[in-house]
């Protein structure tokens, strides 16, 4: 077994925004005192916190706090980090900014548990990561000199999940909050997608699986070596997920939870923390990117939860980012091979996060806050909407069929489309061979690749004639058939550039992006969830059979001279493992001989739903 050790930089690199001052050089050590303390919560257990407070004693200040399970550090109190807080100008114009080891993590006493749940009416020294929160900030105001008694909480991807956590039973210090990107539920975001398992985060099981035995500034755990950058190849000569135990033994704990609880049972249900959302008082901005391929379930569920049950200062951010893309200052904003425009996070930092926190946090709240309900960035006619209400109040339902000769109608036909999946021959989720920690670029990805195999079903508008702008949720109601009794189903949405299109300084020297299929949103569901993720069932063969499934919020405008093509397929890897499409009750268990290829059906009166805005 080959294992090699990352730094924690790298992890950083992998799973949270790089943070880079694009203006002059700002010495945090010359405007900030640093501290190191051990905040006691209610059950006695000890969490480390860095703070750093502004040397100018003058004024009083808010306090901005992350909490983390990716290390507050540097450590010791004469090392200081580059960049504070969420973004330089936050940092720059004074601020309290709160570092926290989450319990059971690096310098924290505890015992670490992955999305651990929330204790409804908690009693006496029973603790969640809501209580832990709320500990801390009562510490915070009652021992840090100059705090003004108003508390902000933020975070990207899982430390956004701790600031979606600070809102539940939230401390009345606590005003407002941002999650960012910020996980809802690991059987929607991250690891699983509609139950299907997300193979390509495999090696990030490690960064949650293993214990640590103390308070440490040393990582404890190892990262799988692949021994090659051909992710498909390494996967698929791997064969059934069984034979990955090479890798992590019992050790691991969370990858034992992941192959004991392959069904959304109690456990998973119990760490979602989405159904915990209901009257909330502090403000929330959340903030996602549109090309998230970690978390999108997350953010746009936590802002709609929190519309539908609070009556607080509710407002949600989405660009054309990919994950943490907002916390960079990049002066070209792209995702792979597409470029959307110039100095979009810096623009997002500097009026509208600064804005947010300074009202809630230095203002008190007073006056009105000149921010929209929701800005989402288009990302086909590359500039920002403000809306009254997501999804728009001005959106109407538009439906497309999977018609004959590979065409979107307006009306079902009795046509139907067979194609042959072979798990020994899966459909890959992009055209590259490189190795990486978490996929990112493929979800702007050149789908070319995709729609020119017999197993990857096409279908498409004619060339359009004006702008379509689609805004909202996308539906797809496939009706399928299998030879077998188990099956994924994959839906894309791609835009069709035209043939004279230029390329971006983006584009890769292998790539035009004449003709480029640029993928705009992508879902996959695992047939046997079809009905209910608690309590899975097989296909019957050859039978005619729904399948529904919910794609993620688009904005987004196919320009005249573009297609609109819809991708159809059942494989998509090493994204996700690999169906047997044999049924069998637990994939992590399946054996060799369960993977048979099959044949698969689409029913012409399959309908994709969109949200048209008629401009």
């Amino acid at each position: 077994m080959k294992l090699f050790r990352f730094s924690v930089i790298l992890l950083f690199l992998s799973f949270l925004p790089v943070q880079i001052i694009a203006q002059e050089e700002y010495d945090v050590k010359k405007h900030y005192n640093k501290t190191e303390v051990d905040i006691p919560m209610r059950d006695g257990t000890k969490l480390h916190t860095t703070i750093y407070s502004p040397k100018d004693t003058s004024k009083e200040y808010p306090i901005l706090m992350q909490r983390t399970p990716y290390s507050s550090r540097p450590y010791g109190e004469d090392q200081f980090r580059s960049l504070i807080g969420p973004n330089e100008y936050l940092m720059k114009e004074g601020n309290i900014v709160v570092y926290q080891d989450v319990r059971g993590r690096w310098m924290s006493e505890g015992k670490y548990d992955n999305m651990r749940a929330i204790i409804p009416n908690k009693k006496g020294d029973e603790f969640d990561e809501s209580s832990d929160t709320f500990d801390t900030i009562e510490w915070l105001i009652n021992n840090v000199e100059n705090n003004n008694g108003r508390v902000g909480t933020w975070g990207i991807s899982y430390p956004g999940h701790y600031a979606v956590a600070s809102l539940v039973d939230a401390h009345p210090a606590l005003k407002a909050a941002s999650p960012q990107a910020g996980i809802g539920d690991f059987f929607f975001d991250d690891f699983h997608h509609n139950g299907a398992y997300l193979l390509s985060y495999w090696r990030a099981t490690a960064l949650f699986g293993y214990d640590k035995t103390g308070p440490t500034t040393e990582s404890w755990y190892d990262l799988p070596d692949l021994g090659t950058q051909d992710q498909y190849q390494f996967f698929l000569d791997v064969g059934p997920l069984s034979n990955l135990d090479e890798y992590y033994g019992e050790d691991n704990i969370f990858w034992q939870q992941l192959k004991e609880h392959p069904n959304y049972d109690e456990f998973w249900q119990s760490r979602g923390i989405i159904q915990h959302l209901e009257d909330i008082k502090p403000a929330v901005m959340v903030v996602g990117g549109l090309f998230d391929a970690e978390d999108l379930y997350g953010p746009f569920n936590t802002y709609k939860k929190i519309e539908e049950t609070s009556d607080n200062h509710n407002i949600m951010v989405f660009g054309p980012w990919s994950h943490g893309d907002w916390a960079r200052q990049t002066e070209r904003q792209a995702v792979g091979n597409v470029y959307f425009g110039d100095n979009i996070s810096e623009d997002y930092q500097r009026n509208v996060e600064t804005t947010f926190f300074n009202h809630f946090l230095k203002k008190g709240g007073e006056g009105d806050l000149d921010l929209a309900e929701a800005y989402v960035y288009d990302t086909g006619a590359r500039k920002w909407n403000s809306y009254e209400a997501w999804p728009p109040k001005e959106a109407e339902a538009k439906v497309f069929y999977l018609g004959d000769e590979q065409k979107l109608t307006d009306e079902a036909t009795d046509n139907k489309e067979s194609f042959v999946s072979d798990p020994a021959k899966p459909v890959s989720y992009n055209n590259e061979i490189k190795a990486v920690f978490t996929p990112r670029e493929y979800m702007t990805g050149d789908q070319r690749f995709a729609a020119r195999r017999p197993d990857v079903l096409v279908f498409e508008t004619e060339v359009l004639k004006e702008d379509m702008k689609l805004a909202g949720e996308i539906e797809a109601r496939l009706n399928v058939a299998t030879t077998g009794t188990a099956a994924d189903w994959v839906v894309k949405v791609i835009d069709v550039y035209p043939p004279d299109a230029e390329d971006y300084e983006e584009t890769m020297e292998h790539l035009d992006m004449d003709n480029y299929h640029m993928m705009v949103r992508s879902e996959v569901m695992r047939g046997r969830f079809r009905n209910s993720f608690e309590n899975p069932e097989p296909f019957e063969p050859n039978k005619k059979t729904s399948v529904n499934i919910t794609l993620q919020d688009i904005n987004h405008t196919f320009k005249k001279g573009h297609k609109l093509q819809i991708q159809v397929q059942s494989t998509w890897f090493p994204l996700i493992d690999r169906n047997p499409q044999t049924y069998v009750p637990n994939i992590f268990e399946a054996e060799e001989e369960d993977f048979q290829q099959q044949t698969h059906t689409v029913f012409g009166d399959s309908a994709i739903e969109f949200s048209v805005i008629k401009e």
